[in-house]
């Protein structure tokens, strides 16, 4: 399952749960239900909102077991943003 943050205003607080992609939660008691945490002095009531957050990306390849291992880095750092070719 997907794992996705969510920011309550009230609060300010930032909470992590995994759920469907169909799923939505809307209120901190419902994100507080599903991550088992206690709402605290926040209304249940309260508002949240998903964030825009990077995830894991899931290719529809798999690399075997068996296949050979990707190069490393010429630079032996991860290049961010891709400028080696190797991402």
């Amino acid at each position: 399952m997907p794992t996705y943050d969510y920011r309550c205003d009230t609060n300010g607080r930032v909470l992590e749960v995994s759920h469907r992609m169909s799923d939505r939660l809307s209120t901190w008691g419902e994100l507080c239900a599903r991550t088992g945490q206690e709402t605290g002095d926040t209304p249940a009531e309260a508002p949240v909102h998903r964030l825009a957050t990077g995830g894991n990306i899931i290719s529809s390849t798999s690399r075997g077991s068996g296949a050979a291992p990707l190069p490393a880095c010429a630079s032996g750092n991860c290049c961010q943003g891709g400028m080696c070719g190797l991402n």
